[in-house]
């Protein structure tokens, strides 16, 4: 088994033990035992099938499918009410920034230009991990895809599996109409339809797309050192995902911060990870 694999299958594993000991409708527990139940039978079987060549291909791509069944699994986990008691307090940091501190009047100050900017990196960060690995294949490093691929699960899993812990909706729900940018743009309107349409009503916090961006920013940045245009292009567009988060009131400030700092414990963890697998490999 990779490292990456393992990291796969300790998130469904945990999301097994909450299927079983969260108060949750018996449909939804049976639904998400039986997926996982698929998921680790999966697994097995490429195991047995490894002196494939096509195999490895399969165990690149496979988990980012995965991330997908990972995140609609934190919505059935969804509360049946929220009671808002974290979003009270964390708005009230938000305010500080976009208001008291002009944070909004700056991001507007250059009409819609920076908004459309902001708007369109967060919406690009679905396609981040796929893309990740497409360079990483690119810059003919397939050999380190794993660690690579490590250091993003877990920048997105470790959010995933804190989610029910942290009951709450995204500003933009629970205070409609405030605190809400200015301009409308076209890749706000997809956004917005993205999330309304296909997001989970568990938990804002921490920010997985911050987290997720980080966390492949420092990986690349741990994987090609030298190739520093590549490496800021990326750190630069972790920090665009930061400020579209809580400009656009996807996430509240502290979801962000949080974010960042899952992001950060990705890279030492799974870079120790992958060399614990190596080691016994």
């Amino acid at each position: 088994m990779r490292t990456s694999e393992y990291v796969v299958l300790t998130f469904f594993a945990w999301t097994s033990l909450l299927a079983v000991t969260l108060s949750i409708e018996t449909q939804v527990r049976t639904t998400a035992l039986a997926a996982n139940v698929l998921v680790f039978l999966m697994y097995f079987g490429l195991s047995r099938m490894r002196h494939f060549p096509w195999t490895g291909l399969l165990r690149d791509w496979i988990p980012q499918a995965l991330l997908i069944l990972a995140y609609k699994q934190m919505g059935w986990f969804a509360p049946r009410t929220h009671t808002y008691r974290f979003e009270q307090s964390w708005v009230v940091w938000d305010r500080i920034i976009l208001n008291d501190w002009h944070g909004r009047a700056i991001v507007e100050s250059l009409g819609v230009l920076l908004p459309s900017l902001l708007e369109l990196s967060y919406v690009l960060v679905y396609a981040l991990p796929p893309a990740t690995m497409a360079i990483v294949y690119l810059l003919k490093l397939r050999q380190r895809a794993d660690t690579m691929l490590t250091i993003c699960l877990l920048g997105l899993l470790l959010c995933y599996a804190q989610f029910p812990f942290w009951p709450s909706e995204p500003p933009r729900a629970v205070f409609p109409g405030q605190d809400m940018p200015t301009f409308q743009t076209p890749i706000r309107v997809f956004s917005l339809w993205i999330v309304g349409n296909y997001g989970i009503h568990t938990s804002v916090f921490p920010s997985a797309h911050v987290s997720g961006a980080v966390a492949a920013a420092l990986g690349m940045a741990h994987l090609v050192p030298r190739r520093r245009l590549l490496v800021s292009a990326y750190f630069a567009y972790a920090a665009l995902v930061a400020i579209a988060t809580i400009y656009g009131r996807y996430h509240y400030t502290v979801d962000a911060i949080a974010g960042i700092a899952v992001g950060c414990i990705a890279l030492p963890l799974g870079t120790w990870l992958s060399s614990q697998g190596e080691r016994h490999s």
